[in-house]
């Protein structure tokens, strides 16, 4: 799998790297820490294959299992492809953002 094939599922796979850039997590901890950062409950299904994908595609990786949990890392290429696109997603929002104040004025 590619970056340009997880682009068909970016929100959750950008919600996902931008939470593990942090720190590594388990399921449920991504899971809280996602709802917590952006207001989005994805259900263990959702977030299972993303990560599934993630990890297909080289961006995040299953650490050792603790305590019946197997928390999950971003990786460098993970960080680029992060990196990547929230400049992007900068760029539309500021183009966006102007646009919007020139139309109200």
């Amino acid at each position: 799998m590619t970056s340009e094939s997880i682009r068909g599922s970016s929100d959750r796979s950008i919600l996902v790297l931008t939470s593990l850039a942090g720190s590594p997590k388990h399921g449920y901890a991504l899971i809280k820490d996602i709802e917590g950062f952006a207001g989005v409950r994805l259900g263990a299904g959702t977030l299972y294959g993303a990560l599934a994908k993630l990890e297909e595609a080289g961006m995040v990786e299953a650490l050792g299992t603790q305590e019946r949990r197997r928390p999950y890392q971003i990786t460098e290429a993970g960080r680029e492809h992060l990196r990547q696109r929230l400049t992007e997603a900068a760029r539309i929002a500021e183009v966006g953002l102007r646009r919007i104040a020139t139309a109200a004025s």
